[in-house]
């Protein structure tokens, strides 16, 4: 068993880098194009390069933009509009991504997330930012901890989440079970 990523609050340091395959980014990237326009002009962001499995699998007729801190571009420094920002960021950072991927006001913002990260939470802060969370694939990656999922968040007031929600902490009553014999 790898244990790599279940001692992931141990960490000295975050290892954030897993490298999404090829085959699932064609699923992110699908989910974004039932969204747009073909024929609507765009710019995307892939907020992390990596090795390029989602820029290079953006559409040709696009306009391509990266960040990619081993090479000297942080996202966090990044300040241009992109229509689309579509990648796999990093989850100890994720909080402070989605603000940073907010505040360049993209129409659709689409993260491939561990499925542990998608809070109530975080959807009310998108929702806030004027997101709505509008479609979720759930997928799992051999070596990956727990399951994984593409969250797609648009932005317009007219757009719905596709999910309900709500943050009220329920109480339950205990009752107590007859012991069998």
């Amino acid at each position: 068993m790898n244990t790599s990523c279940t001692k992931v609050k141990q960490r000295d340091s975050p290892n954030d880098v897993f490298l999404t395959p090829p085959g699932l980014v064609k699923t992110a990237i699908q989910m974004v194009m039932d969204s747009v326009s073909p024929t609507a002009p765009s710019s995307w962001l892939d907020p992390c390069y990596g090795t390029g499995n989602y820029y290079s699998q953006f559409p040709s007729t696009v306009v391509k933009d990266y960040c990619e801190i081993t090479q000297g571009k942080d996202f966090f420094e990044y300040t241009k509009h992109a229509d689309i920002i579509c990648s796999n960021p990093p989850y100890s950072l994720l909080d402070r991504w989605l603000a940073h991927s907010v505040s360049l006001e993209p129409y659709i913002i689409n993260y491939l997330i561990g499925i542990n990260n998608l809070t109530a939470k975080r959807v009310e802060f998108m929702n806030n930012a004027g997101y709505s969370l509008t479609k979720v694939h759930m997928t799992k990656v051999f070596d990956w901890f727990a399951m994984s999922v593409i969250v797609q968040f648009e932005m317009g007031e007219e757009i719905k989440n596709c999910i309900t929600f709500d943050r009220i902490v329920w109480r339950s009553k205990k009752i107590s079970c007859p012991t069998l014999l």
